[in-house]
């Protein structure tokens, strides 16, 4: 005998698929999905593989592409636009190196050589061909003989629209988190749209990088809007990731930013929660967002006593994920964590990935002992400026002379020194520890504040073994709002939950659409439950007002 429960699962689940259908069966060449998080859409990048053997999928995250390489194997090749443009130049042209911050190396050298501040990839990313700094990039970028992560891109648009014959055609080309490509990429897909049918995949709520990259919502928008004959539109409302509480907590703040005159542009979507007796199970469980004011020094103590309370009421395993504001937030709490006693943190912050440092130049030698690049790069880090600048011009005026040629004997033997001793410990062979000792000293490794943290962890060993052993090994990552992307867990934390944060402008009534689209990604990476945690006495937050107040759990 079917329940009325039972009846109402199998109409909801009888309601999704028809979304899902609808795309499978349509038959437009082009088509965009405009979807929340968590709303199926790797499901659909699985079905609409079915059977094609020759598909393409692309991303522009590295860490999307190693989930979706998984979930995908065997169905698609999926790739970065950079790693792509890589393969398709390599076709036709001499093997391809890239170095991503090529742009930055670049930046300097205009900076020293031409006396001017100019921003190359943001030239690159918004299509500017005629721009003038262009062909002293090119020159440079030859010199160095490697590429950067936008001009690769750039390079091979310029090449598929100068030889239209080169564009590949596949049986079926996917494209994800479409909200936050630029022009630039949006002129790859337009190109690969040519010859293939091609699925774009996106939310333009979850658009994050706006100012990282020049990338821009409104791609998204013009090709979901109704007067865009080109794409067919459609879109998957039903969210199977998060709690019943978590899915009206979004669409209380997406209605309070529209009546505050915010997202103007937004998509018209809906985002609904999916009822699954599982899923009602954790949502009965968690019927509300938890929110508390602490001290910052608190904050790991107060995540502590939650996990513990996890703990105490699953009795099972959960993954738990901590977002905060900034790196400094992040290596503050996952010392405190440590110093708890728990042992499997990971941390997906990423250092400067503009900073260009002596190692960057050291393992481009080791790959190729007379890269122009390499030397150029090291360089940097030990000449005067004076003779950099002079080597930086006669490199610029002879483009014919390594740049290796242009650095005194003495320091370049003990660069060679230091590559040899980097080869021995790269191939596991011995190396005396004075000889260590000066390598780490040169390439910014103290190797005292190294030894002194390996004690430590030894030191501390012993006394984590005498804390909460069913809490130890409890898997814990720190990041970001932007290193979230893509990630999920069954509790979230949002530290440092302040307007101070969240908002830049100081007259908080001024907010910009990608901080709502900040807190929207962090909220939606919890399976289950989420706790927001702000540090201010004296200012509620404003993203906690727009949520509906029989929501909040104040704690």
């Amino acid at each position: 005998m079917t329940t009325n429960s039972e009846n109402k699962y199998s109409v909801i689940e009888e309601d999704s698929k028809k979304y899902t259908d609808a795309i499978l069966k349509s038959t437009s060449r082009k088509k965009i999905v405009v979807a929340g998080p968590g709303t199926g859409k790797t499901f659909l990048f699985k079905k609409i593989l079915e059977n094609k053997k020759n598909a393409l999928t692309l991303t522009f995250v590295n860490t999307l592409v190693e989930d979706l390489s998984l979930e995908l194997y065997g169905m698609s090749a999926v790739r970065t636009l950079h790693g792509y443009a890589r393969s398709e130049l390599s076709k036709h042209y001499n093997p391809i190196k890239i170095f991503p911050k090529l742009s930055e190396v670049i930046r300097e050298d205009a900076k020293i050589l031409l006396g001017e501040e100019i921003n190359f990839d943001f030239i690159f990313h918004n299509r500017d061909d005629g721009n003038e700094n262009i062909e002293f990039y090119r020159a440079r970028r030859k010199y160095y003989d490697y590429y950067g992560f936008s001009d690769i891109v750039f390079a091979l648009v310029r090449d598929f629209e100068k030889h239209k014959d080169r564009v590949p055609s596949y049986n079926q080309v996917l494209v994800d988190e479409f909200q936050d490509f630029n022009k630039l990429e949006i002129s790859l897909i337009d190109l690969l749209s040519e010859k293939s049918p091609i699925l774009l995949v996106g939310d333009d709520d979850q658009a994050l990088y706006g100012d990282l990259k020049s990338a821009n919502a409104k791609y998204i928008r013009d090709r979901f809007n109704d007067n865009c004959l080109d794409y067919e539109s459609f879109t998957l409302p039903y969210c199977r990731r998060c709690t019943s509480v978590i899915v009206n907590a979004v669409n209380d703040i997406i209605a309070s930013a529209i009546s505050n005159d915010f997202l103007k542009s937004r998509a018209n979507k809906k985002y609904n929660y999916f009822p699954h007796k599982n899923k009602d199970i954790e949502s009965n469980k968690n019927p509300k967002i938890v929110y508390s004011q602490k001290f910052a020094t608190q904050i790991p103590w107060f995540i502590e006593q939650q996990i513990k309370n996890i703990a105490e009421e699953t009795k099972d395993s959960f993954f738990v994920l901590i977002i905060a504001p900034t790196k400094i937030q992040i290596r503050s709490i996952i010392e405190s964590l440590k110093g708890k006693g728990f042992i499997n943190i990971q941390s997906s912050e990423k250092k400067n990935e503009k900073e260009i440092t002596l190692l960057d130049g050291l393992k481009v030698l080791l790959e190729d002992k007379a890269s122009n690049l390499g030397w150029r790069i090291v360089s940097r880090c030990i000449l005067s400026e004076t003779d950099f600048k002079t080597a930086l011009e006669v490199s610029q005026n002879n483009s014919q002379t390594g740049f290796s040629e242009l650095i005194d004997q003495g320091k370049k033997k003990d660069v060679n020194q230091i590559l040899k001793i980097l080869r021995s410990i790269k191939n596991d062979k011995d190396v005396g520890n004075d000889e260590l000792y000066e390598v780490l000293k040169k390439i910014g490794f103290g190797p005292s504040e190294i030894a002194k943290n390996y004690l430590k962890e030894e030191i501390n060993s012993n006394s984590m073994r005498i804390g909460d052993p069913g809490l130890r090994k409890i898997p814990i990552q720190v990041t970001t709002i932007q290193g979230s992307k893509g990630l999920a867990s069954d509790y979230v934390f949002i530290a440092y939950f302040d307007d101070r944060y969240f908002i830049k402008n100081k007259d908080k009534s001024i907010i910009e659409d990608n901080e709502i689209c900040n807190f929207l990604v962090a909220l939606t990476r919890a399976r289950r439950k989420v706790f927001l945690i702000s540090t201010d006495d004296k200012i509620e937050p404003t993203f906690l007002r727009w949520i509906n107040k029989d929501r909040i759990e104040r704690v």
